[in-house]
């Protein structure tokens, strides 16, 4: 824990870019360990193929790459990495979102949030509401901010999972109908005039920062925001300040300085102080991950459970000739494209057939004839499709042709060869799906690398281990082992489950690269590849 209380009067003298990135998808990457200098060169693309490659978007001022989260979790499906929490506090108008801003921008780490403390002010009564609209309503006293659902959404935010963040509208006073969905965090920044006044969310915060602007600063810079993005009149504004603010400050924000660990006069302006707060997350993000040791990479996950009974977890379609069939032609080397996709598409749908066959599906219905019949209907909850990018899209159509109207998701996954751990590159989940049946599909799982990351984020999304099926055309011994060993509960089917690995993680006898053969692409000599139909 940071305990030193620093305060910094040095001034750097010169200009940084101000803003940021607040996708939890896409990060800032800039030059390591000089995050204020002003020039940064270009940096390697962390791919899973190994490859160096041109920047997403190069301005004259700061380079924007994609890059992907590593393992937040350990073999047996538990989180073992908390985010780092950065607590801004500060008057009104005292610069901490450019503060905030300014540190996203120079860390050079992925995956950074923005939490600002504005989004969790009430909803106003009429009453309130009427109060706000003549300049007469306190927002800045505690009894203005939902503290309850902030600690909720902060401590949920903190371990790891999926969080729904309310959007406030300053025009009128009230929230917006849209909430913003927010997953997975390195480090959270959480600013707020009152980020200190609660208990509960200082226990959350692992490093707190307080700052410290000039009144007068204050006041003008509050003018300017309330008029030209508030709608707000000069002569409400000032009313308020000198009403509620000012006051306020006095009492609830001034003192909380004390619980602060770094003071930060002239806010953004001050260079030093944030690179000192760079410096020390990038300390104990290392110090973190060095005490973990890592346990994902294919290597380790290939090396564990030999030897052991299939889970009973695990449900292998029958092997009818038809199925043995159908596996002799996509197993099959000199099998063209056209006859490749096509007896593919035909066992995907028998698999998804036999996946709804575990569903609790019973209903009773009255014929025409007057009489009730005992039948089998999946009453009351929805189906939700997810599946792992780029191969396992390819059981997409599959499934909205057995299940109609079925909601879809994607989840693109992919390994780092410094590493040899699967990272999470981009997700998109439908609304509510917590409460839903969700078929996690992939075209082959050989570690199962990529398969527990997956489960992993449904997880954290809420919805529940025993309501995740994962489906599969293939999959190799290890794999089947390594996700029913985490989450015993996920229920594992597939057509074929072959017994090795060789060592570069192709299963064997297997199918070779699925996606590259089901969509005509040829991978270089140098990518890595993988049977899980992943592109590397």
């Amino acid at each position: 824990m940071w305990t030193p209380k620093l305060t910094f009067l040095s001034l750097v003298l010169f200009s940084y870019p101000s803003g940021s990135g607040d996708d939890s998808l896409v990060s800032l990457r800039n030059h390591p360990r000089c995050p204020l200098t002003p020039s940064l060169s270009p940096r390697k693309r962390t791919t899973s193929q190994s490859k160096t490659e041109p920047p997403l978007l190069r301005t004259n001022k700061r380079t924007i790459y994609t890059a992907g989260r590593p393992p937040w979790y350990n073999v047996t499906g538990t989180t073992f990495k908390e985010a780092f929490v950065i607590g801004l506090c500060g008057g009104s108008a005292s610069g901490k979102t450019t503060v905030a801003n300014k540190i996203i921008e120079a860390l050079d780490v992925p995956w950074v949030v923005l939490l600002s403390m504005d989004s969790f002010y009430k909803v106003l009564t009429k009453d309130e509401q009427e109060l706000a609209a003549k300049n007469e309503y306190n927002f800045d006293h505690p009894e203005a901010f939902d503290f309850e659902l902030l600690v909720t959404v902060l401590r949920k935010l903190k371990k790891g999972k999926s969080i729904k963040v309310p959007v406030y509208d300053f025009t009128s006073h009230c929230r917006r109908k849209e909430w913003k969905t927010v997953y997975g965090a390195n480090v959270v920044i959480f600013e707020g005039i009152l980020a200190f006044a609660n208990k509960e969310l200082l226990k959350l915060l692992d490093m707190k920062v307080f700052v410290d602007t000039d009144s007068d600063i204050r006041l003008v810079r509050r003018l300017k925001r309330d008029i030209s993005e508030r709608g707000r009149d000069i002569s409400g504004v000032i009313k308020q300040y000198n009403k509620f603010v000012k006051p306020s400050f006095e009492q609830y924000i001034e003192p909380t300085v004390q619980v602060a660990d770094i003071v930060v006069p002239r806010g953004g302006e001050n260079f030093v102080a944030l690179d000192l707060i760079v410096q020390h997350v990038h300390s104990q993000l290392e110090k973190s991950s060095g005490l973990t040791v890592s346990v994902l990479c294919r290597s380790a996950l290939a090396s564990a459970h030999q030897g052991q009974p299939l889970p009973k977890t695990l449900s292998v379609m029958e092997g009818t000739p038809q199925v043995h069939g159908m596996h002799t032609i996509i197993r099959n080397k000199d099998t063209n494209r056209d006859e490749f996709i096509f007896y593919s598409k035909r066992l995907m749908r028998l698999l998804i057939e036999h996946a709804l066959s575990f569903l609790p599906l019973k209903v009773s219905v009255e014929t025409p004839q007057g009489s009730i019949y005992e039948g089998k209907r999946l009453s009351g909850k929805r189906i939700t499709g997810v599946s792992i990018l780029r191969a396992g899209e390819t059981m997409e159509q599959a499934l909205m042709v057995v299940c109609k109207d079925i909601r879809l998701g994607k989840i693109l996954i992919q390994t780092n060869h410094d590493t040899g751990e699967p990272e999470l590159h981009y997700l998109r989940l439908p609304k509510d799906i917590s409460e839903d049946y969700v078929m996690l599909m992939d075209s082959t799982v050989s570690t199962g690398a990529a398969a527990l990351m997956a489960v992993r984020v449904l997880l954290d999304h809420d919805v529940q281990e025993d309501k995740i099926f994962l489906l599969s055309l293939l999959m190799a011994e290890m794999g089947v082992h390594s996700v029913a060993y985490a989450f015993p509960k996920v229920r594992i089917i597939t057509t074929a489950v072959d017994k090795n690995v060789n060592d570069k993680f192709h299963i064997i006898p297997g199918i070779g690269n699925f996606g590259d053969r089901y969509f005509g692409t040829d991978a270089p000599s140098d990518w890595y590849e993988s049977d899980e139909g992943m592109d590397y």
